[in-house]
């Protein structure tokens, strides 16, 4: 780790190249403020302003106010590595997690550092070892994710600090996994420099775009991979957990305030669904769908094109998720969920499913538009089975029962 004392500076250890995408989400788009302002890592490109006192030059650290080495021996242990394996987009992504109930083994992130993901593995950092986790949940809204390592021994949950006592000026060390190289964390020294901010972050490899409140702005280096790695004070306790990076004038790093991402997690733990909280991976079918709100097929289509800039697929064969274009041929329907493309190895292609059907009916119920399809199969579980109906663009209705599997996270 870097060695040193100087809260305010921005030293890191030497990178080595990311074998995948790592992640980090960039701040994008500046809004106002609800009180004063996304792994990957998400990139920040403009930020809104800050709560009243909480803006402006943050006054320098005293010196020796936070010594890097005493705060990452203190938080170290409980740091671990998270890889998720997007299968259908064939890649996968490195992001950052901290164990926070060493007995459960529940490890907390950020959602977008498991988004796309069909599995998850964790691998402390103390021991290098990896272990295929459980996704107990996560929620999209507020990019909280909770993972799950079970009959695993000697793990160590971080100290929990109260984000609610940190002030601007508040010397922080930043932990986590640059560049998703894995082994001894990375660091990097800062101070807490806004507090409260809102911000609009983007993934440019997943192209997820969010709005996250209330955050921790910090002159601490967050770098792709770091996503989802615990935000330190002086005592080494975690008070954050590093999300995003970006700005116009200057370039910051952003946290999610411990004490906003607890009770979500507790939630997840209990396994209490809701309208932001989802409970485990969902049932997934493997369609895309066009993000149209019409029960018109054709109009889904021409939305799609105008939304992708991309028109006339195959229309055959099944599809590595990176594929987002209108099918040449449409099914003859009134109403339902175009398929735009059909996900490799999954219950649509073994059903027969092509792009340019129109699925009609899922689970007994009507479907009518692609956002209808979401909601039938939102109800359902992984390995339950569903009964389908779809139309295909020559005209002939098909119907079968199909066994949906744990899809994509997010």
């Amino acid at each position: 780790m870097h060695e040193g004392d100087s809260a305010g500076g921005n030293s890191r250890l030497p990178r080595r190249p990311g074998r995948v995408r790592r992640l980090l989400v960039y701040v994008v788009l500046a809004l106002l403020s609800a009180a004063a302002g996304v792994g990957t890592t998400l990139i920040v490109q403009q930020a809104g302003a800050g709560r009243p006192g909480g803006t402006g030059t943050p006054r320098a650290a005293r010196p020796g106010a936070l010594n890097d080495e005493a705060v990452y021996d203190a938080v170290e242990p409980g740091v671990v590595d998270v890889t998720a394996d997007l299968q259908y987009l064939q890649e996968t992504a490195e992001g950052t997690g901290f164990v926070i109930d060493a007995a459960a083994g529940l490890v907390l992130t950020n959602n977008h550092v498991i988004d796309g993901a069909t599995s998850v593995t964790v691998t402390p950092v103390t021991s290098g070892k990896s272990y295929p986790a459980r996704v107990l949940g996560y929620d999209v809204a507020d990019d909280i994710a909770l993972l799950q390592l079970r009959g695993v021994t000697g793990l160590a949950a971080v100290a929990i600090g109260d984000s609610s006592r940190v002030r601007v000026g508040t010397p922080v060390l930043a932990i986590g996994n640059e560049a998703g190289q894995g082994g001894s964390p990375t660091v990097a020294p800062g101070v807490i420099s806004s507090l409260a901010r809102t911000i609009v972050a983007s993934d440019q490899s997943s192209g997820l775009t969010e709005i996250l409140h209330g955050m921790l702005q910090t002159s601490a280096d967050i770098r792709p991979g770091d996503s989802g790695g615990p935000l330190a004070d002086a005592a080494g306790q975690v008070i954050g957990i590093d999300t995003a990076a970006g700005g116009d004038a200057v370039y910051s790093g952003y946290a999610i305030p411990i004490g906003q991402a607890l009770p979500i997690a507790r939630l997840i733990a209990a396994g209490r669904p809701g309208a932001r909280v989802q409970i485990g991976l969902p049932a997934s079918l493997g369609v895309l769908l066009p993000a149209s709100a019409s029960a018109d097929p054709r109009r889904q289509a021409s939305q799609e094109t105008r939304q992708t800039g991309t028109a006339g697929g195959s229309g055959t064969g099944c599809v590595d998720g990176t594929t987002a274009a209108s099918p040449a041929s449409i099914a003859p329907a009134r109403s339902g969920a175009l398929v735009d493309g059909v996900l490799c190895g999954t219950p649509a292609a073994a059903a027969g499913l092509s792009a340019g059907d129109v699925v009609t009916s899922a689970g007994g119920r009507a479907v009518t538009t692609p956002g209808s399809l979401n909601a039938i199969l939102g109800r359902c579980l992984p390995d339950s089975k569903t009964p389908l109906a779809w139309v295909s663009p020559g005209g002939s209705r098909h119907t079968a029962t199909v066994t949906l599997v744990a899809g994509p996270a997010g």
